[in-house]
């Protein structure tokens, strides 16, 4: 397929005013996950583009002290035979705080455990650490909402898993998908795209491919239209259609793509904000409070699964906390904490398959031609991660099991 021209599309691309970090700086990924950091080896000089309870308000406690003293010294009678408005009140207070702590026990008031009950040990709650709190104050962060954002796009899994839909593509092979997905990292890299975009191109083509039998030759098209509408949706200066036309080497007309970005739309139902790994990525690396070697590494394991085939039917946080786990496990960080089980929803044990599968991988590379994302992360922005040693199958065994 054509080699797309990185001089026009880096005429496009507006670049950012007042981000222009150092390429060598080592940025911590919860200031990362504000941002959509975009890297490329054909601008290697640019470096990192960026991209309680209600308060007592009654004297119902008062009262009940009160009313405690009566019982060992006698109040002397008064000849009152109507209480005071005051105490009236109070009594009331005191009946209505009762009625509506029948089912819970006050929170200030220890409750002495039953004489029967039997003393047990103390269990040690594991700690897990908030790390939307150092956020707050920042109105770009939404962290006041992103526990329930991402537990939201969790239960978006469940409605885009992908079926085996090669079955009934006759004319489409998993080949051709990892040399389609190889080109799409082409483009993302030459017109300098967020890695959200070329997740979420991925992501439709698997999807129209679900619903629509295709033939080889339209195959280039898809792609190229999945990337444009996943540029409308992420980028803030998407390319034009010419920009892409012109990619594909003039293979199609103007409107077989307008024709084609219409019928992915259709088809998909205009839902076309589907869960990817590379958002549950950052979102982990945060908790592990990751460097970005060590994030970029996990990117570069994650964006392997992209060709494979094998992989699209994963989900897409299990990728992306597998793709971590690997990556500290390789780095010698430690393993999965507490914060990261309660932030991912998986332990440990879930993830060691495909972690396993991960690693094997980046051990066995299937074909030799398809270099587009080793080239990438090779590179010195990406900290040459793609030339990490792959770990060995026995030690890695042993690491997960310890």
């Amino acid at each position: 397929m054509p080699v797309a021209r990185s001089t026009k599309a880096q005429s496009i691309k507006q670049p950012r005013a007042g981000k222009a970090p150092s390429v060598t700086e080592n940025v911590p990924p919860e200031k990362e996950e504000g941002c959509q950091a975009k890297r490329s080896p054909s601008s290697p000089q640019g470096g990192p583009k960026k991209r309680s309870a209600f308060g007592d308000i009654t004297n119902a406690h008062k009262n009940q002290a009160v009313t405690g003293k009566k019982e060992g010294v006698k109040a002397p009678t008064r000849k009152a035979t109507r209480p005071p408005p005051a105490l009236v009140v109070a009594k009331n207070n005191e009946i209505n705080l009762k009625k509506s702590l029948r089912k819970t026990p006050p929170t200030d008031v220890p409750v002495e455990p039953e004489k029967d009950s039997v003393s047990e040990e103390p269990v040690q709650v594991p700690v897990v650490e908030d790390i939307d709190k150092e956020q707050l104050g920042d109105p770009y962060a939404s962290a006041e909402y992103a526990k329930e954002i991402f537990d939201y796009m969790r239960e978006r899994e469940e409605k885009f898993l992908l079926p085996d839909y090669m079955e009934k593509q006759p004319d489409i092979s998993r080949d051709m998908r990892a040399i389609l997905v190889d080109w799409m990292v082409e483009v993302q890299e030459n017109f300098e795209l967020n890695h959200e975009t070329l997740y979420l191109a991925v992501k439709l083509v698997d999807h129209y491919l679900v619903e629509v039998v295709s033939m080889r030759d339209k195959l280039q098209l898809i792609g190229s239209t999945a990337v444009l509408i996943a540029s409308k949706f992420e980028e803030r200066c998407p390319p034009c259609v010419d920009d892409f036309l012109y990619i594909c080497d003039d293979a199609y007309k103007r409107e077989e793509l307008i024709a084609m970005e219409t019928s992915i739309l259709r088809t998909l139902n205009f839902d076309i904000n589907i869960p990817i790994p590379y958002r549950f990525l950052r979102r982990f690396a945060k908790c592990a409070r990751a460097s970005m070697e060590t994030l970029t590494l996990a990117r570069f394991l994650c964006e392997m699964t992209l060709q494979e085939y094998d992989y699209a039917r994963e989900r897409p946080s299990k990728l992306a906390a597998s793709s971590l786990l690997l990556a500290l496990t390789m780095k010698n960080l430690g393993g999965w904490t507490p914060t990261l089980e309660y932030y991912s929803g998986y332990c440990a044990q879930d993830l060691h398959p495909l972690v396993k599968r991960l690693n094997f991988l980046l051990t066995y590379q299937p074909c030799d031609k398809l270099k587009a994302v080793r080239t990438k992360y090779s590179h010195r922005v990406f900290f040459e991660v793609a030339k990490t040693t792959p770990m060995d199958m026995m030690k890695l065994e042993e690491k997960l099991k310890s």
